[in-house]
């Protein structure tokens, strides 16, 4: 299975550069499989779709400031990117221009502060402050805006780019199609006979890895940590239909459904081909070309069908990526 199968047109114009004041405004374009119909309405109407014992499973990860910006004692300016950390206070991350950066090399993000480059590995590297992690994060850490989002992060996004139903500290990007739920859409769903399960998924690299290979099945995908509560195991095993909010809910579910292991390291790829054990629908947002959460709703609802929602996506001029709009897969 070749890449280049996966490619299309993204006009620039259409990726969302910010979000919509009211989560729930957000367009939402209804795919069924079965009927091959696009319909559209709003956001805020996807409780409509739900019906008793069917299940809404969440993921409650928290994005944290993870980007510093500072600069080495030659004063060129450095970007450094947290991932995550590692024993007795060592961080690794993905450090701009990382083959000019040696270790020992201190990136001062103030007159106070300052990340110590430890070690390299590859494209990585091992980094220490000299005060508290938590203080650095707190006074210098940023937004983590993906990186076709073309502006700087403002104080909103620390809102906005976060689900109203964020627990756990953990994720270096937001599990997009939770942004668009508030409490009353949430509130909407159980009335409407849906049960709200949490899980968690901690958004590392590896979900916005580019592919590199031609051949799709040599991609392999990077771990990040999940867990499922027991109490999450008790409502799925009765899902009438489940519903996952998101790829990354997606491949921690399926993750579990070949596994039975309730946390620990997915790697999963999942592409085009590959057989779905407990996901019964999706919501999700639109991505970018050739990417692998693209191949994963290519895989859930069939390359034709998914790529024939994105034309009629573009020609309705829905706002992509991130901040954008929303696809239902029923």
């Amino acid at each position: 299975m070749k890449l280049r199968d996966f490619d299309y047109i993204l006009p620039e114009e259409l990726i969302a550069q910010y979000p919509l004041k009211e989560r729930g405004q957000a367009k939402l374009l209804v795919l069924d499989r079965a009927a091959k119909s696009i319909t559209h309405c709003r956001f805020c109407d996807i409780y409509k779709f739900f019906e008793p014992s069917d299940v809404l499973a969440i993921n409650n990860t928290k994005v944290f400031k993870a980007r510093l910006r500072g600069k080495k004692t030659t004063g060129g300016a450095v970007e450094v990117l947290l991932i995550k950390q590692q024993a007795d206070g060592i961080w690794e991350s993905m450090v701009s221009n990382a083959r000019r950066v040696r270790p020992g090399t201190q990136i001062f993000l103030g007159p106070d502060a300052y990340v110590k480059v430890i070690e390299k590995k590859g494209s990585r590297c091992l980094v220490a402050f000299n005060i508290s992690v938590h203080e650095i994060i707190d006074k210098y850490g940023i937004v983590p805006l993906p990186h076709y989002i073309k502006r700087s992060a403002i104080t909103n996004d620390e809102e906005y780019y976060q689900t109203t139903f964020a627990e756990k500290i953990g994720s270096i990007a937001a599990p997009t199609a939770g942004l668009h739920f508030t409490k009353s859409i949430l509130s909407q769903c159980e009335k409407n006979g849906a049960q709200i399960t949490e899980t968690t998924l901690h958004i590392g690299p590896g979900t916005f890895k580019p592919i590199r290979t031609e051949n799709i099945e040599e991609h392999e995908m990077e771990v990040e940590y999940f867990e499922i509560p027991q109490k999450s195991i008790k409502v799925l095993r009765n899902a009438k239909r489940l519903f996952g909010v998101g790829t990354s809910v997606c491949r921690t579910l399926e993750t579990y459904a070949q596994t039975k292991k309730t946390f620990g390291l997915a790697d999963l790829f999942i592409y085009p081909g590959y057989k779905f054990k407990i996901i019964d629908c999706l919501i999700t947002n639109f991505h970018l070309p050739c990417s692998t959460p693209l191949l994963l709703v290519c895989a859930f609802a069939g390359k034709n069908l998914i790529f024939k929602a994105y034309e009629e996506a573009k020609q309705k001029k829905y706002r992509f990526l991130s901040y954008g709009d929303a696809m239902l897969i029923i």
